[in-house]
């Protein structure tokens, strides 16, 4: 509301769900038998998560600008995501003028302590890394936490060389161990 003094949620590129939001009625929606009694309401309705999927991958086409994309896929949470933008991606191409070829890979990230105990992230699966030089590079997650995990992985990516790199997370995960990190595109603060 103008003129209030109430400090207004910093959308950025994202859908802010606020902690107090109360979601919507059930008896709004059509939902799995198998998950009655389980549900007490919804969050964000398949539509709106729809919509801003295609409007994410207007965005990560502008700010590729229109080039050729590979696409990490972070698994395993990250599929179906994954699967919707790259189906909107196509779509752009398709209906723009100029062609965009875009490669998608599969990787899964595996956390652990090595013997110094400090953090360490083994990539396991995808092509060759050293592929990525000089390469458009889109990264798609699922959640986004404390945004650790992500940051190793682009100092990885980034000995690479690629020309570019950009995240698309379709949930950032509001939390007070955050290190900041922010997806370039992304769905909503969870």
């Amino acid at each position: 509301m103008a003129g209030s003094s109430e400090e207004a949620p910093d959308y950025g590129r994202g859908v802010v769900i606020m902690d107090d939001w109360p979601g919507y009625d059930l008896n709004l929606f059509t939902y799995p038998q198998h998950y009655y009694g389980d549900l007490e309401y919804v969050l964000i309705p398949h539509g709106i998560i729809v919509d801003r999927i295609e409007r994410l991958a207007k965005d990560i086409m502008k700010d590729i600008g229109y080039s050729d994309i590979m696409v990490l896929c972070v698994l395993k949470g990250g599929y179906k995501f994954c699967a919707d933008l790259v189906e909107h991606l196509k779509n752009i191409s398709r209906n723009s003028d100029r062609f965009v070829s875009m490669k998608v890979d599969f990787i899964r990230l595996k956390s652990y302590r090595n013997d110094q105990s400090m953090g360490e992230m083994q990539i396991i699966g995808g092509d060759d890394l050293s592929t990525l030089a000089g390469k458009n590079v889109l990264i798609v997650e699922d959640v986004v936490g404390t945004g650790r995990t992500m940051k190793a992985l682009l100092s990885n990516i980034e000995k690479y060389k690629p020309n570019m790199i950009k995240v698309a997370s379709l949930l950032v995960k509001r939390t007070s161990r955050s290190d900041g990190f922010r997806p370039d595109s992304h769905m909503r603060h969870q």
